[in-house]
């Protein structure tokens, strides 16, 4: 089995326009004379590669920490797509998708609202990108929305450059953080090695 990390490091991963960079506070060190090192870290909860719940565009979404474990944890399809993707492009790639949906673009993979549509009335439990946002920046809210109503996690900010289109176990559980629209996770897929048996 060879694990493959697609997470980026949550403290240099670029963040969403707008937000606030992480911050790093050393509140004890060796170096200094304490007994530890002891680090305090600032950020928001859509810092590196996270997990949306449904809260963050749904006011009685659920929250990260409510959510179905399994939504998490399963088969995944990785799809090799760039811009942005509508409802008919959706209707001819779920036919060969699992449950878990992620799109390698370079940081250009994007779903229309039109796609988000398609997709809340899938089977499709997660959507993942290597972009810092599933939507377009043109609309934000609209397939954010519309993937939230339909209780689909969405999993943002990926690292997929070294990952080919195919089939995968995907582990991208979030950090519990109780009542909040997101979370950091350490997303992981699971690729079964080729045997000469």
């Amino acid at each position: 089995m060879i694990i493959r990390d697609i997470s980026r490091d949550t403290l240099t991963a670029p963040v969403f326009e707008g937000d606030p960079p992480p911050e790093v506070r050393r509140l004890q060190s060796l170096e200094n004379g304490d007994m530890c090192n002891l680090s305090a870290v600032s950020m928001t909860a859509h810092t590196g590669t996270h997990i949306d719940a449904p809260l963050h565009f749904c006011g009685d979404g659920q929250s990260v920490d409510t959510m179905r474990l399994s939504t998490f944890y399963g088969k995944c399809t990785v799809v090799a797509v760039e811009g942005i993707l509508t409802g008919a492009d959706m209707e001819r790639l779920l036919p060969f998708c699992k449950r878990r949906v992620l799109f390698r673009g370079d940081g250009r993979a994007f779903l229309s609202h039109s796609a988000a549509i398609v997709l809340a009335d899938s089977r499709v439990v997660l959507v993942g990108t290597d972009a810092d946002s599933i939507a377009p920046p043109f609309d934000e809210i609209n397939p954010h929305r519309e993937l939230a109503r339909a209780g689909i996690a969405v999993l943002e900010n990926l690292s997929l450059g070294a990952i080919s289109p195919g089939d995968y176990e995907l582990c991208a559980f979030p950090v519990k953080l109780a009542g909040l629209e997101a979370a950091p996770c350490r997303a992981l897929l699971f690729e079964r090695e080729l045997t000469d048996e």
